[in-house]
């Protein structure tokens, strides 16, 4: 398991500023930082970017809807489906989708609880998602992942290309997506979810980045295990730990004394880097 050195980063106020600037280029700076939680709402309201809401046929008898974000650019671009916390699809994951956005990017953000909770604005609230989201079967929730990947893949301005990006729940999900390699994925960015059992990541076909906080001991008990297996048959697995910072550290950007921050300012430029070569931009 191997962790990455620091990557200096520009000062939180510069990185608000980039990120609520105006017009952008189809490619910010990767160390512009996505909002915390309490500043998401603002960062949404303040984006150029066109962002709506769609409702994508993922089956026979099912749809969910999404929240897409276009980014400004020329030409075609790469697609990243963001996969929500346990909470579901929130203000802050939509924020998250907005700065891939900025970054050049056509973010897809599916609420994976269509239909399952009652929704206070666009939102559910968290008690509701968290125990909608047990019942949710694993089979489906890929199925459905691989529909909004496809559909968004045949956007006119996407690329034929995706990958996956989730936090919590979403990180362990986007972990399992990179088990069941749906067509045109091309990388999984896991943040502070769980890893699969062993015999799962070996049929992982695609890279997978890994972010972590340093104090999160029940989810990082199962990276040896994924990164050993990971190695063994030459794949593909960037760990990288961050040390004070907690489960969440990218959505609670003040907490843990700075080490969330610190951890952020850190791990955003390594997903965009990430990205950037195995996804394209």
């Amino acid at each position: 398991m191997t962790r990455r050195p620091f990557i200096p980063a520009l000062l939180l106020v510069a990185a608000a500023a980039c990120a609520n600037s105006g017009a952008r280029s189809a490619s910010a700076p990767a160390n512009a930082l996505p909002a915390g939680s309490v500043e998401s709402g603002t960062r949404i309201a303040g984006s150029p970017r066109h962002g709506e809401w769609a409702m994508i046929r993922t089956g026979p008898q099912d749809s969910v809807r999404a929240w897409v974000v276009y980014p400004e650019r020329k030409d075609k671009a790469p697609v990243v489906v963001v996969i929500h916390e346990i909470f579901g699809l929130s203000t802050w994951i939509r924020s998250v989708a907005d700065q891939l956005a900025a970054q050049g990017y056509i973010a897809i953000a599916p609420d994976l609880l269509t239909g399952k909770v009652p929704l206070q604005g666009d939102t559910a609230t968290q008690a509701a998602a968290t125990a909608a989201i047990r019942t949710l079967k694993p089979d489906d929730v890929q199925r459905q992942l691989a529909a909004v990947g496809t559909w968004g893949m045949q956007l006119p301005a996407a690329q034929r290309a995706w990958a996956t990006l989730g936090f919590c729940w979403g990180g362990s999900t986007s972990f399992q997506a990179a088990v069941a390699n749906p067509a045109g994925l091309k990388a999984a960015v896991v943040y502070y979810g769980t890893a699969p059992a062993p015999a799962q990541v070996a049929r992982i076909r695609v890279p997978v980045i890994g972010l972590f906080g340093g104090d999160d001991a029940r989810v990082n008990a199962t990276i040896p295990a994924a990164d050993s297996t990971m190695r063994a048959r030459g794949g593909t697995f960037s760990v990288n730990i961050f040390d004070g910072a907690g489960h969440g550290f990218l959505r609670q950007q003040d907490g843990k004394d700075g080490a969330n921050l610190a951890a952020t300012q850190k791990a955003w430029p390594l997903t965009i880097a990430f990205l950037r070569k195995h996804l394209g931009t």
